[in-house]
């Protein structure tokens, strides 16, 4: 009884924590949803969501998410599989976190020199004999940097599943004839794809809701959600449109989590 007790009582803390940082502004982004520019109760909001201009906002933002997540992929899957076969793989893993660590602010201010005018970009452009050109306020400047940030929350999930597999599967592989692709296709990936699944959900959802990367980087050529809901808030002070389009959001990472779920085998 004295342990359900303290169980009960240890449980208050996240409770309170849950209740007052997650439910609530929950509910309160879904109260003034249904509230017009004008503080009226309305359906208003609903309806101009589904019109053209903010399907084909969320069209937009799914592409460049789904193009952020495919790359940060493509390159974090080959990186975690070297580091798992480098003597010290677990200081080259801290060097690849670690600018993680930076301030967003910092890096995306940082990039803008990179890829100014007269940048490090530009200059290594001139010296081979392309040229200067114009790389900032680009969509390639969007998808690097944004891949940049994120590719180290892609890596880290996918080196521990990775690291974690057991070598004795991949030695039965090759005992039984199996080719480098049969290995990789029928035995590692697959054995691996919870760790795939983790970095691209830690990748894709926050991806569809940048917002700062899409002014300072791509100088609002990249219109997302993120940048919608920023806009409304602080700019038109649309309240109501704002959260309209982040209950959707919230709904969209729901989606999101429940369909790249995973259940262990025998659950």
């Amino acid at each position: 009884m004295d342990n359900k007790f303290l169980r009960n009582l240890y449980m208050v803390p996240y409770a309170v924590w849950i209740i007052v940082f997650v439910i609530a502004p929950i509910l309160l982004v879904l109260y003034y949803s249904f509230l017009d520019i004008h503080g009226n109760f309305s359906l208003v909001n609903y309806e101009r969501f589904f019109t053209s201009v903010y399907l084909k906002l969320t069209l937009s933002s799914f592409w460049y998410a789904f193009l952020i997540t495919l790359i940060s992929l493509l390159v974090a899957y080959p990186t975690a599989y070297l580091l798992t076969k480098t003597k010290h793989k677990h200081l080259w893993l801290l060097l690849i976190i670690v600018p993680s660590w930076i301030n967003l602010l910092l890096k995306a201010y940082a990039f803008i020199g990179i890829f100014g005018a007269y940048g490090a970009a530009n200059n290594f452009l001139e010296f081979i004999g392309i040229g200067s050109r114009q790389l900032l306020f680009t969509d390639f400047s969007f998808v690097f940097v944004a891949v940049y940030i994120f590719i180290p929350f892609m890596i880290l999930p996918i080196f521990n599943a990775l690291n974690s597999l057991n070598p004795t599967l991949i030695d039965a592989a090759n005992d039984l004839g199996a080719s480098r692709w049969t290995t990789f296709s029928k035995v590692i990936f697959p054995l691996t794809l919870n760790g795939v699944k983790t970095g691209c959900q830690v990748v894709f959802i926050p991806a569809l809701s940048l917002f700062m990367l899409t002014r300072l980087i791509a100088g609002n050529r990249v219109i997302t959600l993120g940048t919608a809901i920023e806009q409304h808030f602080l700019v038109t002070q649309d309240w109501g449109m704002g959260s309209t389009i982040a209950v959707f959001l919230i709904l969209i990472m729901f989606l999101i989590i429940r369909l790249t779920g995973f259940r262990k085998r025998g659950a």
